[in-house]
């Protein structure tokens, strides 16, 4: 139980995707102006990452790898891939029929989480360190609530910055990395609660 927990405080807070591996930075930067399109974003990456975790695992160990599996490495990243389409489009049919204005508000991010490398990261992850299927599971999910938890807290510091005098030369994007790179130090508090 130590070890779930262990995983999940690791992927939520002390190696969060965006703060800390830097995975993810074009939808967190593209999305995270409103806080309510911030929030459908980072819920929908959420419900993709903790799929993509319960699905790619058994895909991996019964079908690619190669001591367990078919031996079929070559097509680790092929599969991973459709496996996060497949989601990011059952994701997109679902906002688009239950909830339309969310649907509009994201417009072309949805779409791009398919290619939201911190997804990828996160199942390439679960290979590498070699976790079991529960462990997966609560890793997934804890990425995907740490992604949300960074994106809200960007957005909201960015409906701030909207009604602040902030000089010319620093509004839009400047701002923008320059309130990423402090959050990323902020997180960086956390480094030493749990070995990477």
């Amino acid at each position: 139980m130590s070890s779930l927990l262990t995983i999940f405080i690791s992927a939520v807070l002390v190696n969060n995707f965006l703060l800390y591996y830097f995975l993810g930075i074009c939808s967190f930067i593209g999305v995270s102006s409103k806080m309510e399109s911030s929030f459908g974003m980072g819920m929908a990456t959420t419900f993709v990452m903790t799929m993509t975790a319960m699905i790619t695992w058994p895909l991996y160990h019964y079908l690619i790898s190669p001591e367990t599996g078919l031996n079929l490495p070559f097509l680790e990243y092929v599969i991973f891939i459709l496996v996060i389409a497949a989601l990011v489009q059952f994701v997109e049919m679902f906002l688009k029929k239950f909830f339309h204005s969310l649907y509009k508000a994201l417009g072309i991010y949805l779409p791009l989480i398919t290619t939201n490398c911190a997804i990828l990261g996160m199942a390439l992850f679960i290979v590498i360190r070699d976790y079991n299927y529960l462990e997966s599971i609560v890793f997934g999910f804890g990425a995907g609530l740490g992604f949300t938890m960074v994106i809200v807290i960007m957005a909201g510091i960015r409906e701030e910055y909207a009604y602040s005098p902030v000089p010319a030369v620093f509004r839009g994007a400047p701002l923008a990395l320059l309130t990423a790179g402090m959050l990323a130090l902020s997180f960086m508090g956390f480094s030493g609660m749990i070995a990477p």
